[in-house]
């Protein structure tokens, strides 16, 4: 009873800590004693062998990916690609589809590889724009951004994020296991969501909101007339279509490598011909090749940091009494021989905040026990890569976090509930429409 209750209580303690601002490695070392003591762990085999052991696994698993990915984002970034990308969509559609052209924007450079983080604070100054020409309120630029960067992007089949990555080491699948289902859920919740998140915001002004940015807004002090920006910003940008060529090599190559070789090798050539294209389609806009490379190294280092705490946290929650309960309620429940497994990503994804991490606790120990069951390998992948894309994304994620306060200044209060629908609600609706699909056609 007291394992039950500790594991609630640390989980309930990190969600906290993590929305107070508490930096999440203190906040899951802090939670992780919590566990051991309420778990009746010895401290030390609990911090320097489970959490250690899952933190440093973690890490070797997932380093390269993460190097590079986020050399690729800042190499995007230091040659201004992304801001041309981010650009062109907004000049393309226009105010009158600003929801659309962000969320666009966003999508085509995460499908692509590109930093979550990089993706936000690149697209930002350009939603702002948007926003304010079409009168649309700025509390809606969080939700997005977020629905852009973490929602059917990370999720759907060909995708080089992590998140489509990471079932391939347990399922022996590629990056575009799923087959149509997975193409039809991603589909599903780009079209739903963007037309949901439209609806909101057409209900806002409707109620009389209008565009007004908030003080703690990046962009609160400037007066610069949104003609001028746009001016300046495309006399200094590159070719949109060399901006985004790079984008299309790693998914290309990714996808095609893949059916010769791991899919995580096959990332890592990707991500490397990527960042030598963008350096070779975009040479003139290039400044300093170390400087990215060193940046794009520290921005790694703190972002697998992070995701390596919550995966250490996980792996001492394992070892508790409290834990095994839960996967024998999870294997034993009544239903389609998904529902457990998406239930397990799901839940421990949403409690730990993070997609990646929460797939790097559950499908080591769920992933054998369903392939025990003879299940098709690439439903179950592409369950996992959905259940993971759900309740992720509750108030204490990092990146939607990140996104309200430090790239847009706003508040939870006044952002969160439409990243709620479109990133919590929508994705698990989308979830059992896959279950479903999946127990018809593939089981």
């Amino acid at each position: 009873m007291l394992s039950m209750i500790g594991l609630f209580v640390a989980l309930g303690l990190l969600i906290f800590l993590t929305m107070r601002g508490i930096n999440i490695i203190v906040a899951a070392l802090l939670c992780s004693i919590v566990l051991a003591v309420t778990g009746g762990l010895n401290l030390n085999t609990a911090m320097a062998g489970y959490y250690m052991e899952g933190f440093t696994g973690y890490f070797a698993n997932w380093f390269l990916i993460f190097l590079l990915g986020a050399i690729f984002g800042k190499v995007m970034q230091d040659t201004k690609s992304a801001e041309s990308i981010a650009n062109w969509v907004s000049r393309t559609m226009g105010p009158q589809w600003a929801v659309f052209a962000v969320v666009g924007a966003c999508a085509i450079m995460t499908y692509g590889g590109v930093s979550l983080f990089v993706v936000g604070f690149t697209v930002y100054p350009i939603a702002v724009s948007l926003f304010r020409l079409a009168n649309y309120p700025h509390r809606f630029i969080p939700a997005a951004l977020v629905f852009g960067s973490i929602s059917f992007t990370m999720t759907s089949p060909g995708s080089p994020e992590i998140q489509n990555l990471i079932p391939t080491e347990f399922f022996g699948t590629t990056p575009t296991a799923g087959g149509w289902v997975g193409v039809f859920t991603g589909v599903f919740i780009a079209v739903v969501g963007g037309l949901w998140l439209r609806f909101l915001v057409r209900k806002a002004i409707a109620n009389g909101e209008v565009f007004e940015l908030p003080r703690s807004s990046p962009f609160y002090s400037v007066e610069k007339p949104e003609e001028e920006i746009a001016a300046t910003t495309e006399k200094s940008l590159p070719n949109a279509f060399l901006a985004i060529l790079p984008l299309i090599i790693v998914i290309a190559v990714l996808n095609i490598l893949s059916f010769y070789m791991a899919p995580k090798t096959a990332a890592l050539v990707a991500l490397i011909l990527g960042i030598l294209s963008v350096w070779g389609f975009n040479y003139k806009f290039v400044q300093e090749y170390w400087q990215s490379l060193a940046v794009g190294t520290q921005n790694s280092l703190v972002a697998i940091a992070n995701t390596c705490a919550v995966v250490g946290f996980g792996s001492v929650a394992a070892q508790v009494s409290a834990f095994d309960t839960f996967i024998n309620a999870l294997v034993n429940i009544s239903g389609p021989p998904l529902l457990g497994l998406a239930i397990g990503v799901t839940i421990i994804c949403g409690l730990t905040g993070s997609a990646s991490g929460g797939l790097g606790i559950a499908l080591p120990l769920l992933a054998p026990i369903y392939l025990a069951k003879g299940i098709d390998p690439g439903s179950m992948h592409r369950i996992s890569a959905l259940a993971s894309g759900g309740l992720d994304s509750l108030p204490h994620n990092g990146y939607v976090v990140t996104t309200v306060r430090a790239i847009c200044g706003e508040t939870h209060k006044r952002a969160y509930l439409p990243i709620f629908c479109v990133s919590v609600i929508l994705p698990t609706i989308a979830l059992i429409l896959a279950i479903v699909l999946y127990s018809l056609f593939y089981i």
